[in-house]
């Protein structure tokens, strides 16, 4: 297996590649306003630093197809303002440099469908294309082990790993990589950059495919600036923080 290769498919920063398929996570357009609302004052940056990422990764790829394994946008009960404007530009932006666009519905995307009808697109429970099926990660499907596909991906879990300097810990966005009832099954990092996500060393999974501690047995793929740093299993990791610390 290749540093920046899973089960054939390709790390591209915080992206995969899968043949012609170009696949994000968890963008949560619209998180500052919903962070507004709570009192929690963050300047409106995200998009922008999104797009330019993006950009970045289209740049040194070559796919067809966009899919989006869902949060697609932040509000559960709503679309904000904020949220149809960047997500209706979003959407554009993303039409212009593909020629189709795959949206597979988060636990963050239940108005999703209307911005959906909007612009012309569906909105899928999971998407398969070859080995692969993409869903979000929030439930796991009925019977998963008898599904066709050998390899799942999913987002929801927003990995990143922790690694202290002294007194400061910084966080790593990452991609987990590991088994689930037979099939393989990769856990993609967020791409928005309001937070880094959860930490896979300190904090519990959100995801129902990773409880149970199955998740010590994973490998993690830390990504920084288009650069992927291999750091062995979570079990491994932890094992070694105990000797030293």
């Amino acid at each position: 297996m290749k540093n920046n290769e899973i089960y054939g498919a390709e790390i591209v920063d915080l992206a995969l590649v899968i043949r012609n398929n170009l696949i994000i996570s968890d963008l949560h357009l619209g998180y500052e306003e919903a962070l507004n609302a709570e009192g929690i004052m963050v300047p409106k940056f995200q998009y922008q630093k999104i797009i330019a990422r993006l950009e970045k990764i289209i740049s040194q790829t070559d796919c067809s197809r966009v899919i989006v394994t869902g949060d697609l946008k932040h509000e559960f009960g709503k679309i904000t303002r904020q949220e149809w404007g960047e997500t209706l530009n979003f959407i554009e932006f993303l039409k212009k440099h593909f020629e189709e666009v795959v949206l597979i519905k988060g636990n963050h995307d239940n108005f999703t469908k209307f911005i959906a009808k909007k612009t012309g697109l569906a909105v899928y429970d999971s998407f398969s294309t070859g080995d692969f099926l993409l869903l979000h990660g929030d439930k796991v499907p009925v019977n998963v082990e008898k599904i066709s596909e050998n390899t799942i991906i999913i987002g929801h879990e927003h990995p990143c790993i922790g690694i202290r300097s002294g007194e400061r810990l910084e966080k790593i966005k990452c991609f987990l990589n590991g088994g689930f009832k037979g099939k393989n099954l990769v856990v993609m990092p967020s791409f928005n950059f309001i937070t880094e996500g959860s930490d896979v060393l300190h904090e519990k999974p959100l995801s129902p495919f990773l409880k149970n501690n199955i998740i010590n047995d994973f490998e993690v793929f830390g990504v920084e600036n288009f650069e992927i740093l291999y750091f062995g299993k979570i079990k491994d990791i932890i094992r070694v923080k105990e000797k030293f610390y």
